[in-house]
């Protein structure tokens, strides 16, 4: 046991030792050769004590940062995962980890378009390829919830068990990144109709720079971050990152699959007794009345014993509706000549052979759609029927495009 103390030892004061190396201005391609001649792969928690001990031997956190690229430029690919922990789908880091492969193919897409723009003759119209560059970035900046997440929810927990090296250090190149972000997307709303050669120059300056950190920021992630949390925090941490992840949102993916732990873990009341917690995030009865009374339909909604359990209250409504059709029966609720065609619909909706009823009518010179829609479960059971009305009078004369804008009066 002593003899693996003394090796693992050993091995951070050499880290350690290139690591300064590095801040010494020795050149990182000849740090990288020593490294892998001496060393080979570096356990992944030996780069966090590492940092850590630097820090906390004095050396500042800002002087880190300053050599954080050249440092995850060295140690690319030469970490190793041996032993590592795996999070399976719907977990917090499964999560991180399928956001990185979404960024990444962003930034991928990018690269390609770069090479393309430096194809071009220097006077040379590059419109076309600019717009798809502005879409690109404009998807990126989703990293933002990604890294409000780690910042917000992770760090949080790694502190708590002694491990401040990641927030001391990353939380700043997550700033780096941001500020890259937005120079690059000024920078892009500006350009209009520039020539390849002047949006070369942009991309080399601007662009190119913050594809590459946002990159880099996924290296660290991968390769330290993500393994050395899953060796630190509880399934109960892990179960709180999960639970308040959807608060935050999600960066260019959406987990299709729940996630809980093997063990029962007793969950702790909701801070805010209000807030209903949905799949997508949580809401207060009052946020949820205020939008379901906003939308520009009527709804109305009846439970799977066909009783009339809901009713949207919109300032414009098609039909009348008052609170005293709640707890009646939908077929007492429509005239004995139509009472029939609901029948049918429940029927089929509840037997699960249909699942949607469009109509439209005239109704006073109006153009009305109305569409009835079976709500089920996960597990395809019967909920109910949902009743969707809504005015396309207006909406069916719209020609062209309206792209400017422009409030509508109330």
């Amino acid at each position: 046991m002593s003899e693996l103390i003394d090796t693992t030892r050993r091995k951070k004061d050499l880290l350690k030792h290139l690591m300064l190396q590095i801040h010494q201005e020795k050149a990182p391609e000849a740090v990288r050769a020593q490294l892998m001649r001496i060393m080979g792969e570096v356990p992944y928690e030996l780069v966090v004590e590492v940092e850590q001990e630097l820090i906390e031997e004095g050396l500042p956190a800002s002087e880190i940062l300053q050599f954080c690229d050249i440092h995850t430029e060295v140690l690319k690919g030469n970490i190793s995962h041996e032993g590592a922990k795996t999070a399976p789908p719907g977990h917090p880091v499964h999560t991180f980890k399928e956001e990185n492969r979404a960024l990444g193919w962003e930034t991928d897409s990018l690269k390609k378009l770069f090479k393309e723009m430096a194809a071009l003759k220097e006077d040379e119209p590059a419109l076309e390829i600019l717009d798809q560059i502005r879409i690109r970035f404009h998807a990126l900046t989703d990293v933002e919830k990604h890294y409000v997440r780690k910042e917000n929810l992770l760090f949080p927990y790694l502190e708590k068990h002694g491990i401040t090296g990641p927030s001391n250090v990353m939380w700043a190149k997550d700033d780096e990144v941001r500020e890259l972000l937005k120079a690059a997307l000024e920078t892009l709303q500006a350009l209009d109709g520039d020539t390849a050669g002047e949006t070369q120059a942009v991309i080399d300056l601007i662009l190119a720079p913050g594809v590459a950190a946002i990159e880099d920021m996924i290296v660290r992630e991968e390769e330290i971050l993500f393994p050395m949390s899953l060796d630190s925090l509880t399934d109960a941490e892990w179960y709180s990152v999960y639970r308040q992840t959807p608060e935050i949102g999600f960066c260019l993916f959406d987990p299709t699959e729940e996630w809980r732990p093997s063990t029962p873990i007793e969950e702790d009341e909701e801070t805010d007794q209000e807030r209903t917690r949905l799949p997508s995030g949580t809401i207060t009865p009052s946020e949820l009345t205020a939008i379901l009374n906003t939308i520009p339909f009527d709804l109305t909604f009846v439970d799977k014993d066909d009783t009339v359990r809901y009713f949207t209250q919109g300032r414009e409504r098609i039909f009348t509706r008052t609170r005293a059709i709640l707890g009646r029966k939908v077929q007492l609720c429509h005239p004995p000549s139509s009472v029939h065609i609901v029948e049918e619909i429940l029927k089929d909706f509840k037997a699960g052979t249909q699942s949607h009823a469009p109509f439209w009518i005239n109704l006073k010179g109006r153009f009305i759609h109305i569409e009835y829609f079976a709500l089920r479960d996960e597990d395809g059971n019967y909920l109910g029927t949902l009743e969707v009305s809504q005015d396309l009078t207006d909406k069916r004369e719209l020609e062209g495009e309206q792209r400017l804008l422009s409030y509508v009066e109330e």
